[in-house]
């Protein structure tokens, strides 16, 4: 399980461990908290009081601090797991719909001739289609694409890259996805 850390504006910075969110509790880092109690820490007795120190951790946490960069201005980077999820698993090409080992990252533009191996250059494809399609362009294949790429936004981007988003999280992610979203269907 994954804690969803923000900055204090808000805005995602991290997906961490329990164990990094109790360190933030006990480092009075943390400004405020969203989501539901997913675990209880206790921790030593106080020699004075008898008492005994317990951390409540909740799924989406607000540090301290705005986080560095501009974190709209940076773009994710590319791993098949997030361009399947991207795409929904979904060939470009034949439109059906494969698990992940079947799939394949496909560059519109082959790298061979000069394409990126960049979001607005890559789709999904299956193994099949991607070898129909081998070094050429879509038009030089005649495949068209059925769905055009694109660069996920950082709020997208926290959902492709977390298998295991709770409800909560998840909710609070989806309320800022960019209206064109692939991921809101």
């Amino acid at each position: 399980m994954k804690v969803l850390k923000l900055s204090g504006q808000g805005l995602p910075q991290s997906w961490i461990s329990l164990e990094e969110a109790v360190l933030h509790y006990a480092a009075g880092q943390v400004r405020w908290e969203m989501g539901s109690e997913v675990a209880v820490f206790h921790g030593g007795h106080n020699a004075l009081t008898g008492l005994q120190s317990v951390i409540t951790v909740n799924s989406i946490i607000g540090t301290q601090g705005f986080g560095g960069a501009n974190p709209f201005g940076a773009t994710p980077s590319i791993t098949n797991p997030k361009l399947f999820a991207r795409d929904r698993n979904l060939c470009a090409y034949c439109g059906d719909h494969f698990q992940e080992l079947d799939l394949t990252r496909e560059h519109i533009r082959p790298v061979s001739k000069g394409g990126p191996d960049a979001w607005m250059n890559v789709v999904t494809a299956c193994r099949s289609c991607n070898h129909r399609k081998g070094n050429r362009t879509p038009e030089q294949a005649g495949m068209p694409l059925l769905y055009a790429p694109y660069v996920p936004s950082l709020w997208e981007d926290f959902i492709l890259r977390n298998r295991r988003i709770l409800a909560d999280q998840m909710e609070f992610l989806m309320a800022h996805l960019p209206r064109h979203s692939r991921l809101h269907a």
